[in-house]
């Protein structure tokens, strides 16, 4: 079945549309108090992702009380790690935590090759949020990418600097590329079913790409991002990789159709490197904070940036979860109403 607003897949590929589609990174909770209605009645984080039904009413929240451009399934990146034996948990305000974590090559040999199984409850509530679509918007799956996933496994948990993870990658690159390879084949495996589901885009995020140096990025991230992008089944593909500012010139030989932009990189300097990509992004998560004229005018100003490139507006990262979800409302509007 068609899609009735197919804006976001067509400028995904790369067509200069008759308006900008628009959705946020991590729209689906946190800043909806009709979400945090079904969270609270829950044992917490993981039961909702882990539950189809719930997740499914949850990725339908803000397309149905925000009005995206598209519905993006809720997940988590740290399912991959899970399937493949290493387990974590989601502590109430302070983030994931991996009980156990990798630190020899006998921890690394008790991992396994994810089979397909372990990640129904996704794939599930994948297909049921697009028969309630009923094709009004397109709905977006992910992964985190290897390198993101490789830094949980290592560290434990979230980090300023993740320099065990980083100490690694000195100390032990030959089992560090070991890792990375088998978390690349888990996720390519992972989001195909995914597309097999019913995912219409695959974004990948390389959420702590800005921790690497250069040469570390291109070494550590850049190749498995790459046979990611090159083996994602049939839909558009979107790399968002925050801080990896001094990669944009390399990323434009990725194998994605996106590349998501963090609001500290320069919009006219990543049109003209990644000239042959449509980009994402990248307004301050911080400016929803503002009032209506405020949000309206650094709207437009982004959004004027990107004018006759192919562009897909978002935040340039996640939604903050204090923010009003009228600030949003209001974002969502402006880029709606802007003449490209």
């Amino acid at each position: 079945m068609e899609l009735k607003n197919d804006l976001l897949i067509r400028a995904a590929k790369g067509e200069l549309t008759e308006r900008t589609p628009v959705w946020l990174m991590r729209q689906a909770g946190r800043i909806l108090p009709e979400y945090r209605s079904i969270r609270a009645k829950l044992s917490g984080f993981k039961e909702l992702v882990e539950t189809p039904e719930l997740a499914a009413e949850v990725t339908l929240q803000p397309v149905n009380l925000l009005g995206v451009d598209a519905a993006i399934i809720f997940s988590d990146i740290l399912v991959i790690p899970e399937a493949m034996g290493l387990s974590y948990e989601m502590i109430e305000k302070k983030g994931p935590h991996f009980p156990k974590t990798l630190k020899s090559e006998a921890d690394i040999k008790s991992l396994h090759k994810v089979e397909g199984g372990e990640l129904n409850y996704v794939y599930e509530a994948i297909r049921l949020v697009k028969k309630e679509l009923n094709s009004r918007v397109p709905l977006i799956g992910f992964a985190g990418a290897p390198w993101t996933i490789l830094c949980y496994m290592i560290e434990g948990g979230g980090s300023k600097t993740f320099s065990n993870a980083r100490k690694f990658l000195i100390q032990e690159p030959k089992l560090a590329h070991t890792v990375l390879s088998m978390i690349t084949d888990n996720t390519i495996k992972y989001l195909n079913n995914q597309v097999l589901a019913g995912a219409d885009l695959i974004q990948v995020f390389d959420s702590w790409a800005g921790i690497l140096s250069p040469d570390q990025y291109r070494e550590f991230s850049m190749p498995y991002i790459e046979k990611i992008s090159k083996s994602i089944l049939h839909v558009p593909v979107t790399v968002f990789a925050k801080g990896a500012y001094y990669a944009l010139k390399e990323m434009s030989n990725l194998s994605c159709n996106t590349i998501g932009l963090d609001w500290n990189m320069d919009v006219n300097e990543a049109r003209v490197l990644l000239k042959g990509k449509t980009l994402q992004g990248n307004l301050d998560p911080c400016v929803l904070y503002g009032n209506r004229d405020s949000i309206e005018l650094e709207t437009k100003k982004m959004l004027e940036k990107f004018k006759g490139h192919p562009h897909i507006a978002n935040l340039g990262h996640g939604v903050y979860p204090d923010t009003d979800p009228d600030q949003v409302k209001i974002f969502i509007e402006a880029v709606k109403t802007f003449k490209t």
